[in-house]
C-alpha cells in the first residue's frame, strides 16, 4: 500500500452492496432510530447487520449512491476498502474491487490504514490471540504429516519468478505438477511445450462457473463497472446471464451468452504489466496465504504447501483471466492494460471472500 492514495468515488456504492455486520456497540443507535433496518443475517453463524433493499440490493440507507446514515455507519463501512486480516500478527489488505483503489488521488493509504489499526485495537488484540492459536496448530499438524514448507520460502520463490504465473504455458505447467509431484519446485521450471487451450480454457470456466452458480444475488459476483453499473452475472446449466442491479434492488436482464463460447483470451505486454503487480500483491496477502492454508486443511493434509502454495497461485491467475475473457466477450473490454484492471476489480472482492484458517477483524 505503500505510496498508493484512496478514495471514495460518489457515484460507486459498491461498499454498499455488501451487507455489513453491526457490532454491539453499535446497535444502540439503529434499534432506537431504525429499529427495520436490523436484521439477522443468513449463514451457518447469524449475526445482525443491516437490512438489504428487497433483501437483495444495496444497503436501506444508500440514497441517491450517498449514506443517509453516514456519522453512523458501522465499523465495516468506515474500514472499506481496508481488510484487517488476523493470523499469526494483523495484516492490512486493501481491496481492489473499489475503484477508488485505482486513481491515485485522495488519501494517503498507509496513514488510513494506521488509523483503522488504532480505532480497532480492542477487536484486534482478541482476534489476534485466537488466530495465532489456529496458525499454531495448523503448522504443527503440516510438520506431523510432512507437508509443511516456510511461507516465507514460498513467497521468494514466487516473487523470482512472477513471470511464470503470467504465462499461460506456465500456468498450465503448474496446476499439472502441483497434482502431481511429491513436492513441487518452480527452479528450471518449463512450460508446456504443447499448450492444451482446450484444457485451459476448461479449467478456468470450471473456476468462474462455480463461482457464479447460485440463484442467491448476494453470492454472486458483482462487477461495478466504469460507468458505475452494479453489473451481476449468474450461471445456470452452462449458460450465464448477465444483469445489471439497479439501486432499488430490481435485476434487470442484458445479456445470456453460452459459458462454452467464451474463449480465454492471454492478456497483451500492457496487460502483462497490471497481471504481475496484482500477483504480486496476492503473494503478500496473508489472507491469500490463510485461504491456500484452508485448503491443505479441507484436503487432510495431502498436499505439499508448496503444491498448495503455487498451485493456488496459478489457479487464480486462470480464474481472472477468464473473467476477463467473460468480460470481453459481454462488454468488448479486450486484454490489454484496462482489461486486466477491470479483471482485477472485479475479481478481487471474490478473493477476498475465500474461505481462510485466519480471520478478518
Amino acid at each position: 500500500m505503500t505510496g498508493k492514495k484512496i478514495e471514495c468515488p460518489a457515484e460507486c456504492g459498491m461498499c454498499c452492496l455488501c451487507q455489513p455486520e453491526v457490532l454491539p456497540e453499535e446497535r444502540a443507535f439503529f434499534r432506537n432510530n431504525h429499529p427495520d433496518a436490523l436484521v439477522k443475517s443468513k449463514g451457518p453463524i447469524p449475526y445482525f447487520a443491516l437490512a438489504l433493499k428487497k433483501g437483495r440490493g444495496s444497503c436501506v440507507f444508500l440514497q441517491n449512491r450517498r449514506c443517509a446514515v453516514y456519522d453512523h455507519r458501522t465499523a465495516y463501512c468506515r474500514q472499506y476498502p481496508f481488510h484487517l486480516y488476523a493470523s499469526d500478527r494483523i495484516h492490512i489488505e486493501l481491496d481492489l474491487s473499489c475503484r477508488g483503489a485505482w486513481y491515485g488521488t485522495g488519501s494517503d493509504a498507509v496513514a488510513e490504514a494506521k488509523d483503522l489499526v488504532a480505532r480497532a485495537d480492542r477487536r484486534i488484540v482478541a482476534a489476534l490471540e485466537e488466530s495465532k492459536a489456529v496458525y499454531r496448530e495448523f503448522y504443527s499438524n503440516c510438520r506431523e504429516a510432512g507437508v509443511y514448507q516456510d511461507p516465507s520460502m514460498l513467497r521468494m520463490s514466487v516473487s523470482e519468478n512472477i513471470s511464470m504465473f503470467t504465462d499461460l504455458a506456465y500456468l498450465s505447467r503448474i496446476m499439472d505438477l502441483s497434482q502431481i509431484e511429491p513436492v513441487m519446485s518452480l527452479q528450471g521450471l518449463q512450460p508446456e511445450t504443447r499448450l492444451d487451450m482446450d484444457a485451459l480454457e476448461e479449467a478456468g470456466r470450471d473456476l468462474a462457473m462455480d463461482s457464479m452458480s447460485s440463484d442467491d444475488p448476494l453470492s454472486v459476483p458483482v462487477y461495478c463497472d466504469s460507468g458505475w453499473n452494479w453489473n451481476m452475472f449468474m450461471a445456470v446449466d452452462g449458460k450465464i446471464e448477465w444483469m445489471v442491479m439497479d439501486d432499488e434492488g430490481e435485476l434487470h436482464h442484458k445479456a445470456f451468452a453460452d459459458a462454452a463460447d467464451i474463449r480465454l483470451r492471454a492478456p497483451d505486454a500492457s496487460g502483462v504489466r497490471v497481471l504481475a503487480d496484482y500477483v504480486k500483491v496476492l503473494n503478500g496477502r496473508d489472507s491469500f496465504m490463510g485461504s491456500v492454508f484452508a485448503l491443505v486443511d479441507q484436503n487432510g493434509y495431502e498436499d505439499d504447501l508448496a503444491n498448495a502454495y503455487y498451485g493456488c497461485m496459478a489457479v487464480t491467475v486462470m480464474d481472472l483471466l477468464w473473467r476477463m475473457s467473460m468480460l470481453d466477450h459481454f462488454m468488448g473490454i479486450g486484454c490489454g492494460e484496462d482489461a486486466v484492471r477491470e479483471a482485477i476489480i472485479f475479481y478481487d472482492m471474490d478473493r477476498l471472500d475465500a474461505p481462510a484458517i485466519g480471520a478478518f477483524v
